[in-house]
């Protein structure tokens, strides 16, 4: 079969050419919404190409061979899509989630959308979604529209594999910040309930690498993997594989990303069985947690935000990560073991973070290991073992400036073993010691 490659050009395009050459490109991405993808086919949009007020949702599926790849061809600046509020899907997990405050369903408008695709490479182009507010009541409106950068669904697919984004720049993407579980912000990837599951299987992924994206401005998450329609097979502290094999998310790989001024969250995996995060940074999130922009809640609740965290994992590994300055909230931490089993946080660094270093939340947050990481100058309170029953920090070094407990107050009713770390008081954040 021979493999097709879709050329795309804001400058020199026309919708009438049939797209197949550099000298004949589409002009709209609303034009390849026309054209069936196989695997092995490309969609290349120029460089310097600005397409406003569109989007791109893709169905189709390319395979492990032959992925399809979306991606710029030329020179100059990077191609952008605009979606400035267009791209709008209707998003139901089929159930209420984990928590009855938390909305399940509702219009999300996503520039990018990938929809029951998988090996899919997507790559090299810049995103926004943006709306324009007059008012800071409207934009801190409570039903404001649910935006996404990039949203990847599945649903009736079964176990979705090779998804890959790598090189994407993603900002000023305006999402609602109180819905945390919708897909809102830069990256957000779920899986909903299957219109037959007997038929399709459970809706989940296996295989997810993003590498190398920088997401800026956007609310309410930067990046986030997996939260899922089955998180009721997922309840208590033992979480076993087997779980995971069949209802979970696998091989999940979140590396060398960038996320600064998230309104919630950097970066989570869920519901994921050993996922790798790792060489990320974040800087300046949760800066919408806050009584400014966080005004109207209703029943949703909500307002806590982490940096780069797992929820509902198994043996998820954080190694090489950087969180600076993120801004207080009921958590505001850079680092949290959130009900998960067997988290690994190793070769870390932290610094400015307005809730401190790390936290272990809970009682179903069990088996976590701390340690060869380095804070400095964490606020409100370095370690917060809220309710846990094992926290384990060994071998770290922990730069406390003078007044700052070790302990977060409130939040260290749990129990925590300390081996092996290195303690230095300092005078103030430019780091004298003491």
């Amino acid at each position: 079969m021979q493999y097709r490659t879709y050329y795309v050009s804001s400058e020199t395009g026309n919708d009438c050419y049939d797209g197949l050459s550099k000298t004949t490109p589409f002009a709209t991405l609303k034009r390849l919404q026309q054209c069936k993808l196989y695997p092995g086919d490309q969609i290349l949009l120029e460089c310097g190409s600005v397409f406003e007020d569109q989007y791109l949702h893709i169905s189709d599926s390319g395979s492990k061979e032959l992925p399809i790849e979306i991606g710029a061809y030329g020179n100059g600046a990077l191609p952008k899509i605009h979606a400035n509020g267009t791209g709008i899907w209707y998003q139901d997990y089929g159930m209420p989630l984990d928590s009855p405050t938390h909305v399940y369903r509702g219009n999300v408008s996503s520039a990018i959308l990938l929809y029951d695709a998988q090996y899919i490479w997507i790559h090299d182009l810049e995103i926004t979604n943006q709306e324009p507010f007059t008012t800071m009541d409207a934009y801190c409106a409570p039903d404001k529209m649910d935006r996404t950068g990039v949203a990847v669904v599945a649903q009736n697919g079964g176990t979705l594999h090779g998804i890959h984004l790598s090189n994407l720049m993603i900002h000023d993407v305006n999402g609602n910040v109180y819905n945390k579980h919708m897909n809102n912000g830069g990256i957000y990837m779920t899986a909903l309930k299957p219109e037959n599951e007997k038929v399709t299987g459970v809706a989940r992924f296996d295989g997810v690498l993003v590498e190398d994206c920088s997401v800026w401005r956007v609310s309410r998450w930067g990046i986030a993997v997996g939260y899922t329609y089955q998180h009721a097979r997922f309840t208590g502290a033992e979480l076993a594989e087997e779980t995971f094999l069949q209802y979970g998310q696998e091989h999940i790989l979140l590396r060398n990303n960038y996320v600064k001024e998230a309104g919630g969250d950097a970066i989570t995996p869920m519901y994921a069985l050993r996922p790798v995060t790792e060489h990320n940074s974040a800087d300046s999130c949760a800066c919408e947690m806050n009584d400014h922009v966080y005004r109207h809640p209703g029943e949703r609740m909500g307002k806590v935000a982490a940096g780069i965290w797992s929820w509902k994992c198994k043996d998820a590994v954080f190694r090489y990560n950087e969180v600076r300055d993120m801004k207080l909230n009921q958590d505001g931490m850079a680092y949290d073991a959130d009900s998960g089993d067997g988290t690994l946080y190793e070769y870390n660094y932290s610094s400015q973070n307005e809730g401190g270093c790390v936290m272990f939340c809970l009682e179903e947050a069990i088996h976590n290991t701390f340690r060869y990481n380095v804070s400095v100058d964490d606020l409100g309170g370095i370690l917060s073992p809220s309710g846990n029953p094992d926290a384990y920090v060994a071998e770290n070094e922990f730069y406390v400036r003078r007044g700052v407990p070790l302990l977060r107050n409130q939040m260290s009713d749990g129990r925590i073993t300390l081996e092996k770390n290195k303690i230095t008081m300092i005078e103030n954040e430019n780091g004298g010691q003491r």
